[in-house]
């Protein structure tokens, strides 16, 4: 029997901020000014928590490599910066990091290959509430990761054997002027002006596949904002969005902060988009963007572009966590 394929896919360390410069002492009001850089104030504790979590990410990274070494597995490892050509040829991608790794390796992922978060530094809940009124201690959400340094071993054993079975979890779709993006969104996408303090201008109307068109409207807003199942609890909660079923193939959308909209219109500012229909919008900016799960994937738009936003991705197949599985499909 062939033996397993895995990619390990790591976060980096050069996300946590470098420690404030702590040279020389800064000159005095007689000397001649310095070209060095001058010490910025820092908090000890803010220092000690980001030395912690780089500690906390390593020895997670540590501990899955050890556990991949001892099974009957081909590996490697690829941080997540060095990845640009899509994953073929393995039969587990194992993202090591947070939601946002998992994200950025799935940009890489068809339909064929799984794929394991693990969460690296999970928020410590007393570390938060000491912490409080000092500084934000929260560390990794790891929403759609099954897996920590505590129970890697056992989740990928489980997986590995098939008694753990991945979700497939539905994707965006964009076409920009009939041609489709590269790039397939898990969670969500956001069509706006690069300058969040600029007014967003487009069109836009639902149709199906059989032909029948919505109304067209007209939006002067801060963008649009379309989610999938799975995003439907990120930032599109956040914005006032509803909880999705994860197993859903329907796509929620919302216009940003739109003005002065007309009421016959107010209706479909919030709304769903159905399996079978897909969004098309019409950019009226000098400038805009498309911003794919956040933002590290942004593909430029101008006056005049269309985009055409559905749910027609492959799926992607998730091993996820126990509550999300315990929640039942139609959650």
């Amino acid at each position: 029997m062939a033996r397993r394929r895995v990619l390990l896919f790591l976060k980096p360390f050069d996300v946590y901020p470098p420690r404030p410069y702590v040279g020389a002492a800064a000159s005095s009001p007689t000397s001649a000014p310095s070209s060095l850089p001058q010490p910025r104030a820092a908090n000890p504790k803010v220092l000690s928590y980001l030395d912690d979590r780089c500690r906390v990410h390593k020895d997670t990274i540590d501990l899955c490599q050890s556990v991949l070494q001892r099974k009957s597995l081909d590996w490697i490892a690829v941080q997540r910066n060095h990845l640009c050509q899509p994953i073929r040829d393995v039969d587990l991608v194992v993202a090591v990091g947070g939601d946002g790794t998992l994200l950025r390796a799935s940009h890489f992922l068809d339909d064929s290959v799984p794929i394991l978060g693990v969460n690296s530094d999970p928020t410590c809940t007393k570390e938060v509430e000491e912490l409080s009124d000092e500084f934000d201690a929260r560390r990794s959400t790891g929403y759609l990761c099954a897996a920590t340094a505590g129970n890697f071993e056992q989740i990928l054993d489980v997986t590995l054997d098939g008694s753990r079975r991945p979700l497939e979890l539905s994707r965006i779709s964009v076409k920009l002027n009939g041609i489709q993006l590269p790039t397939y969104a898990l969670n969500d996408i956001l069509v706006s002006h690069p300058c969040p303090a600029s007014v967003s201008r487009f069109s836009f109307r639902k149709r199906n596949n059989t032909g029948e068109n919505s109304r067209l409207i007209n939006c002067r807003s801060s963008g649009l904002r379309v989610s999938t199942a799975a995003g439907s609890t990120a930032a599109m909660l956040s914005a006032g969005g509803f909880t999705m079923p994860l197993s859903s193939r329907e796509l929620q959308y919302m216009i940003r902060e739109p003005i002065s909209p007309m009421d016959a219109d107010k209706a479909m500012l919030h709304d769903v988009l159905k399996q079978e229909q897909h969004m098309h919008v019409v950019w009226y900016n000098q400038e805009g963007a498309v911003y794919v799960d956040g933002s590290h994937v942004v593909h430029s738009i101008q006056h005049g572009d269309s985009l055409e936003i559905s749910s027609g991705a492959p799926t992607l197949k998730v091993v996820l966590p126990e509550h999300l599985l315990k929640m039942g499909p139609e959650w």
